[in-house]
């Protein structure tokens, strides 16, 4: 039995449109409903609201708290507890800065952690949030130990990875 805790940190793949404002924001979490969709087998799924903020916003300090939380999340090596995999719902913009702070962060793994967002929010149509969120769940109930990005039909492990802008999505850098 896999069990996996998800952390939402908010992003663009959470963000919901308000009509009266005519804007997209991050209010409120998307996750349960995203989750309901999918059928998934031997999986424990526990969430985590951490924070719900656009990653441009995102501090030194929050991700600080997202260490902390993974921190708490597996525990150690020594005493490690019963999660066996975390996903990060992160924004995009920033996602790559935050996976390094973890890898620099917690150098001893002993869980995968995958990060992952969307270039599109969950509710509008043409999103890639649900395929980034079911590639992420299925890579931390598969994947060794370390800090990685799924999105878009891959995975690439920190450090390394970046956002490449022009084609939407992940590459590892130069």
């Amino acid at each position: 039995m896999q069990q996996i805790t998800l952390i939402s940190t908010g992003g663009t793949i959470e963000k919901t449109y308000d009509e009266h404002a005519g804007t997209l924001a991050n209010r409120s979490s998307v996750v349960q409903e995203m989750l309901r969709l999918l059928r998934l087998e031997d999986t424990t799924i526990n969430t985590m609201q951490l924070m719900s903020k656009d990653s441009l916003e995102m501090t030194d300090a929050d991700r600080e708290r997202i260490i902390g939380a993974i921190r708490l999340i597996i525990g150690t090596k020594e005493d490690p507890t019963d999660c066996t995999g975390v996903v990060i719902l992160h924004g995009t913009d920033t996602l790559c800065e935050t996976g390094n702070a973890i890898y620099e962060g917690i150098p001893d793994l002993h869980a995968p952690v995958i990060l992952t967002g969307a270039m599109r929010p969950f509710e509008m149509k043409r999103s890639d949030a649900l395929q980034n969120l079911t590639e992420s769940l299925f890579a931390a109930s598969t994947f060794d130990p370390g800090v990685w990005v799924a999105a878009h039909g891959r995975a690439l492990k920190f450090p390394g990875p970046v956002k490449d802008r022009s084609r939407g999505t992940f590459v590892m850098g130069s």
